[in-house]
């Protein structure tokens, strides 16, 4: 993998597999590649489709001005010798479902996924974006068997992003001056904390009144499923492909970045044996360190309270799995 320094690294010979190539895959794909990061292997179960896709992307090479090479294969052979493994296959939600409904059928192909790709990928560094998101993060480091520091999931990252997002446009300011922080489980309880997002350093408890950010705060736990309401035949992916392309960036570049990510705990925020989002350090060896903030008792009970939730669920997909 990557130096320990903290400079930039050259990522030349660096390799990615994307495994699933949805609309999430494929987008991330195309991220992955459009800003240099790393050759792409791209794989599915579907005969043709990550080949068209990645010829395709391929094509694009040179209205995007990069030289990675995009590989679609149904092989897992092609995967071998990966840096970066990333687990989006999986089935999507559909209107009136949670996340929690695809616990069954996307345990099992997680974990199936899993178990072949680290057969040809053991060094790597395994990112798991399929829902629900903390729940299989859980399971994929149990079945792969790699220390803590090597398995993560994207979680945060995106609720952040959403949160971020609602923040700018209520607030009719650039998004470069905002930040936005959400842990917690990727679910209907996660935590958004406003105390700790900001415009421009300014939290947003000082620029609005109670009930514009909690309608804020209640838009983002609900900010996947609006957008699969409104489209009825698939889930949001830009924004999941981009907020995992920039964990992958902070992995190869060794950015040693503090992003919301799904990590493991282990006593943190009176926490164990659970993937949750929380503040993680990141860079070419994985989570450097998750850091601990100070939190009120009520964001602390919010944090434990949505970590019991996918505790519960890490136990039902276990039973089911068994």
């Amino acid at each position: 993998m990557a130096s320990s320094s903290n400079l930039p690294i050259a990522c030349n010979d660096h390799r990615v597999t994307v495994i699933g190539a949805g609309h999430v895959g494929s987008t991330l794909a195309h991220r992955i590649a459009q800003r240099n990061l790393a050759n792409v292997v791209l794989l599915d179960i579907v005969p043709g489709i990550p080949q068209g896709i990645a010829l395709d992307l391929m094509q694009a090479q040179g209205m995007d001005c990069h030289n990675r090479e995009i590989i679609g294969t149904n092989d897992y052979m092609d995967t071998t010798g990966s840096d970066v493994v990333i687990i989006t296959a999986g089935l999507p939600r559909k209107p009136g479902m949670n996340r929690d409904d695809l616990l069954k059928i996307n345990a099992k192909i997680a974990v199936e996924v899993a178990e072949k790709a680290i057969a040809r990928s053991p060094d790597a560094l395994y990112i798991i974006v399929t829902n629900p998101l903390d729940v299989m993060t859980y399971l994929v480091w149990q079945t792969i068997g790699l220390p803590v520091s090597r398995v993560m999931g994207m979680a945060g990252m995106l609720d952040s992003a959403r949160f971020q997002t609602f923040i700018a446009m209520e607030l009719g300011v650039s998004i470069a001056d905002v930040s936005g922080l959400v842990l917690g489980g990727h679910g209907d309880l996660m935590v958004p904390l406003p105390r700790y997002s900001t415009v421009r350093g300014i939290p947003i408890t000082e620029l609005m009144d109670e009930e514009t950010i909690d309608r804020l705060v209640d838009r983002t736990r609900h900010g996947g499923a609006e957008i699969v309401n409104l489209m009825k035949t698939g889930g949001a992916y830009s924004a999941p492909a981009s907020s995992t392309c920039a964990m992958v960036e902070a992995i190869l570049h060794n950015q040693s970045r503090l992003l919301p990510v799904s990590s493991y705990l282990d006593g943190e925020y009176g926490l164990k044996d659970i993937f949750i989002g929380v503040p993680t350090r990141l860079g070419c060896r994985g989570v450097e360190k998750v850091v601990e903030i100070n939190l009120t008792d009520t964001e602390l009970a919010a944090l434990h309270t949505s970590a019991e939730s996918v505790r519960k669920n890490i136990k039902r997909a276990q039973e089911m799995l068994a």
